[in-house]
């Protein structure tokens, strides 16, 4: 897919904007604080309607305006698709409006109409970084390939939600207790088969990009690891194990007054001939990892959907060496269009189509 138009309207440090990305290579040049992120942040809410910087969505909207607004226009294999997320801070809270070729529409029907990757430099740190950031990985992708898996996450973080609410009670009701972990079961079986499926193509792909970047003779490993091990990846091999750790874990949980098994609890593990990077991988190593877990992740997302998302690199090529730089490039390869943040331009990317940016305001190089 190709991002052939985007508009700003008081999103964060930009008044206003109307910008044309070429086909290929997009460079936003400039120093810190004039509003590369920002660009980079606006696109990736046209594919999943959240920024990737903050929870507090209220900090998109301008100083001393009320609503923020970012519409795109994108030319995907079905045609060509209008989307706008807006986002309005009110004395009442945030309240968020997304549109798809001018109709109001639900944020899990926006949701990965357009689909994006992004890499910014926190993720190198995903390798020794908490389970939560690998499963948020997790999540972003595969709520961008298939609306489904989105709506039974959101139904099982509800239901997690009430479920330590009750827990919280020292004689919780035991009826109402069953119906959320019936809930917690139907919802969380669906997620961990979409997780172990991912993960194995993931791990393939993965495992291939770092065979051809590393100096030693090493194999890269990304394994899922359900909180709920089970044998059998079927709906119900997945559902038996899911009820029978909660009947094991029942007693610990009412003691701690906290849902302790589930997906909410899953983690990707990452290792080298089966030792762990976390535990033991150099920086180095580490590094290496994410690089080719994020070359992974675009891969997996085109050849599952049969379409090339947008790829955003937020100044995370400043954060490797040269080689590194050049080594992810590659791997990711024939990408239909891309958008790269920078405090200077990079040798490999001359010839790219190069904006300045300063202070909110974009002159073609």
């Amino acid at each position: 897919m190709q991002l052939s138009r985007l508009v700003l309207a008081d999103f964060r440090n930009y008044r206003s904007l109307e910008l044309e990305p070429a086909p290929g290579l997009n460079v936003f040049l400039g120093a810190n604080a004039q509003g590369k992120s920002n660009l980079l942040e606006a696109i990736a809410m046209l594919g999943t309607g959240k920024s990737f910087r903050t929870n507090k969505e209220s900090d998109v909207v301008r100083a001393g305006a009320e609503i923020a607004s970012v519409a795109g226009e994108a030319v995907v294999r079905a045609g060509t698709v209008r989307l706008t997320c807006s986002v309005a801070a009110t004395a009442r809270g945030t309240r968020k409006v997304y549109t798809i070729n001018g109709q109001g529409v639900r944020y899990a029907s926006f949701l990965g109409r357009a689909r994006v990757v992004t890499f910014v430099p926190a993720d190198l740190h995903l390798v020794g970084g908490s389970p939560a950031s690998r499963r948020g990985t997790l999540n972003v992708a595969l709520a961008q390939e298939n609306p489904l898996y989105y709506r039974e996450l959101a139904r099982y973080q509800k239901t997690v939600v009430q479920k330590n609410a009750l827990l919280k009670d020292d004689r919780p009701d035991q009826d109402l207790l069953a119906i959320y972990d019936h809930a917690l079961v139907e919802a969380g079986t669906a997620l961990m088969l979409a997780r172990a499926h991912y993960a194995g193509a993931l791990a393939i792909a993965a495992a291939e990009a770092h065979a051809r970047w590393s100096d030693r003779a090493e194999t890269l490993q990304i394994a899922y690891r359900p909180n709920v091990p089970f044998e059998v990846p079927t709906r119900d091999g997945v559902a038996a194990a899911f009820e029978e750790r909660l009947r094991e874990r029942a007693d610990a949980e009412r003691i701690r007054k906290i849902a302790l098994v589930g997906p909410h609890r899953d983690d990707l593990e990452l290792a080298l001939d089966g030792t762990s990077l976390a535990a033991y991988g150099s920086q180095g190593q580490q590094r290496t990892a994410v690089l080719a877990l994020k070359v992974a992740e675009y891969a997996v997302m085109r050849d599952r959907t049969g379409e090339a998302p947008l790829l955003l690199l937020d100044d995370v090529l400043s954060e490797l060496d040269e080689r590194r730089a050049d080594a992810f490039l590659d791997g990711v390869g024939a990408y239909e269009q891309a958008f790269v943040t920078a405090t200077h331009l990079p040798n490999r990317l001359a010839g790219a189509r190069t904006w300045h940016v300063r202070a909110a305001t974009l002159t073609a190089a």
